[in-house]
């Protein structure tokens, strides 16, 4: 029978565009409200900010090619039949002399832009970071090619947003004076913004040159997560990795898959300026995201219920939905295997569990020569909102133990504790038991229950659907049982 929830993700629903100052950028999303999927990303590196930061007016060049890609965003979106697109413009027309000039030809264009101001443009990268990271707590940084935000956040909303201008096209001349000139005017233009942070709590950097050095700095410490999104760093340790990256030419860098020679070339002066962020805010982690700017305006769009919706378990029931596996299901599975715990494991919050049960149920559904590699595809390889490095180790290892392996890669050992991952190969254990004896359907699930009583696991089977035991239920019932310590019995 055909599914038409297969392809209802895939459907356009909005647009953003985004002027920056180095790159116009159109994104079409689809997907869920709340951890929405990326249809369509095109970008043009018109480089507005170059001649804004030289003397002050947006170059006719620049300019030129900004509005081509404008003229072909517009058309795509008719042609999509997308009507509700969000227009918005940033540091470069800001700043710019003839900004207002400009944002007339973008609405002879029939587009509606919004200039935001450097507040504006603060708090809503920080609204993104938010959407991104539930219960966020720390300061935002969001570079541009022409300006530097920063806001402070957390559970109740985010404040002190500033705009500086250090974006990654004003760079090079802060630099040209040598890098202890370089850090003193760093210096003195947060002290001139009142702006100073915490030590020891968490930096939130959002941009495509910082997740850039991101990508650098998990190829040098051979970090087996490959998506920046989510990365986590030490600051002494990206202080000394952005130390001496900064002293490289670009031409001494390797280019990294899907990175920019543009990205590769703003590099060294990015880790300058980071570096020197580091030692102002000081910082204890760094945090890299995916969302910014443009999420912050799909999340401050979001009703409230939406926004209170865990993004991980909204984003993995879309994911593993076009897998044929029912939310309904997954949320009985989730609840049949409840009791297989660690005795003395801290509790994971449920919705990890959720998610992890999802993925387990949906590698049921590949054919079986392709089962092996998706514990590192969809868990550490798909960009998951909302889930942590440790979080996405515990959900490869659930799905690893799902085949049946008890055997874990070493490198999952760096991104999550032992009692962690044991607490996970339970989860995958359990579900496999689930859906082996049940066959994922409600009768059978309902006329059964695992239960933990007297260093027993216990499976419990009403006489309708004892004949659903079999050697196979049995084997796995065992295994689980001595994961958790405890002697099975089927009653």
């Amino acid at each position: 029978m055909t599914r038409f929830t297969r392809t209802s993700a895939h459907v356009p629903t909005r647009a953003i565009i985004d002027i920056g100052s180095n790159t116009v950028r159109l994104v079409i999303y689809g997907g869920p409200a709340r951890a929405p999927d990326v249809l369509h990303n095109e970008k043009v590196t018109a480089r507005l900010g170059k001649s804004v930061a030289e003397n002050g007016r947006l170059g006719g060049r620049a300019s030129a090619a900004a509005l081509a890609s404008l003229a072909r965003y517009r058309t795509l979106l008719d042609l999509k039949g997308i009507g509700d697109v969000d227009v918005v413009a940033t540091a470069a027309v800001r700043d710019a002399v003839n900004g207002p000039e400009f944002l007339d030809r973008i609405r002879a264009l029939g587009l509606t832009p919004r200039l935001l101001s450097g507040e504006e443009e603060a708090i809503t990268s920080a609204h993104g970071v938010i959407g991104a990271f539930p219960g966020a707590d720390g300061v935002v940084g969001d570079l541009g090619g022409g300006s530097l935000e920063l806001v402070d956040v957390d559970q109740t909303g985010c404040r002190h947003g500033t705009s500086l201008p250090l974006g990654t096209l004003r760079l090079p001349a802060l630099r040209a004076g040598g890098e202890r000139a370089f850090g003193q005017t760093i210096a003195k233009m947060l002290k001139r913004a009142d702006w100073q942070a915490a030590p020891g709590s968490t930096l939130f950097l959002v941009g495509g040159s910082l997740r850039a050095f991101a990508r650098h700095a998990m190829v040098a410490t051979a970090w087996p997560i490959d998506d920046p999104h989510g990365f986590e760093i030490g600051a002494a340790q990206a202080q000394t990795i952005a130390k001496a990256l900064a002293r490289r030419g670009p031409e001494t860098l390797t280019p990294f898959s899907g990175l920019s020679s543009s990205r590769l070339a703003a590099l060294p002066d990015t880790a300058a300026l980071l570096f020197v962020l580091i030692r102002a805010l000081q910082p204890g982690r760094l945090v890299f995201s995916s969302w910014g700017l443009r999420e912050g305006l799909l999340w401050e769009r979001m009703p409230r219920g939406v926004q209170m919706q865990d993004p991980l378990v909204a984003g993995a029931a879309a994911f593993t939905g076009e897998h044929g596996v029912a939310a309904g299901t997954a949320a009985m599975v989730t609840g049949w295997t409840v009791a297989a715990r660690l005795a003395g494991a801290a509790s994971a919050s449920e919705h990890l569990r959720l998610t992890a049960t999802m993925l387990c149920l949906a590698t049921a559904m590949v054919e079986p020569n392709l089962r092996g590699d998706l514990a590192r595809d969809w868990a550490l390889r798909k960009r998951w909102i909302g889930a942590s490095p440790a979080d996405r180790a515990m959900l490869a290892a659930a799905m690893i133990a799902h085949t049946g392996s008890t055997d874990l890669p070493a490198e999952l050992g760096r991104l999550a504790s032992p009692q962690q991952l044991r607490e996970a190969q339970a989860w995958g254990l359990a579900t496999r038991l689930c859906r082996r004896f049940s066959g994922n359907t409600a009768a059978g699930i309902g006329g059964s229950a695992l239960r933990v009583e007297d260093g027993t696991l216990l499976l419990e089977v009403q006489p309708r659907t004892a004949v659903l035991v079999n050697e196979g239920v049995e084997r796995d019932l065992k295994v689980l049982a001595g994961h958790l310590g405890l002697k099975p019995q089927v009653r």
